[in-house]
């Protein structure tokens, strides 16, 4: 029964939020293809990797923008969760914090000893994360992943989305 709801709530799930950031994984064919959209691209980046063979060595060395930590990370639960509360966490992000806040924080594992900072960080940077009243779940992860890459204490929760 679990399956078939997982399954039935993935179904649900908007393509454009499936589609976030998802050129190849890592390995050559997304560095090649960094930053271009479309399926195209997609289809080309993961046929390069698979052609070279190249995600293996850049997983057990660390390189080709592929990691070496062992874990397998989903994004799924945070896109979904974004999806359905836009609106709150609007608003929770531009007040520096909110039970929405809290909830994006323990989704992507911010630390007890971090919240403080992701709060203030959420408040300076809400307009930036949400430009507009229309704004797209995964133009929010984008611009929420970039925002995080320039701060260098939260860096690290980036890969969470």
């Amino acid at each position: 029964m679990k399956k078939v709801v997982m399954w039935l709530v993935v179904a649900a799930l908007p393509t454009a939020a499936l589609a976030v950031d998802n050129v190849g994984g890592c390995g050559v064919g997304s560095k090649l293809f960094d930053g271009q959209n479309g399926v195209g691209p997609q289809i080309l980046a993961v046929t390069t990797n698979g052609t070279l063979g190249n995600q293996t060595f850049g997983i057990t060395s660390g390189t080709l923008g592929c990691t070496s930590d062992g874990v397998v990370k989903s994004n799924w639960q945070t896109t979904l969760f974004i999806e359905n509360n836009k609106e709150k966490l609007a608003r929770d992000m531009s007040a520096g914090g909110g039970e929405t806040l809290a909830s994006l924080e323990h989704l992507l594992g911010v630390q007890t000893e971090d919240q403080a900072a992701f709060n203030r960080f959420a408040r300076d940077n809400a307009t930036r994360v949400f430009p507009s009243g229309d704004v797209s779940t995964g133009q929010i992860i984008v611009a929420l992943r970039e925002a995080l890459a320039s701060d260098a204490a939260l860096s690290h929760y980036r890969t969470a989305l």
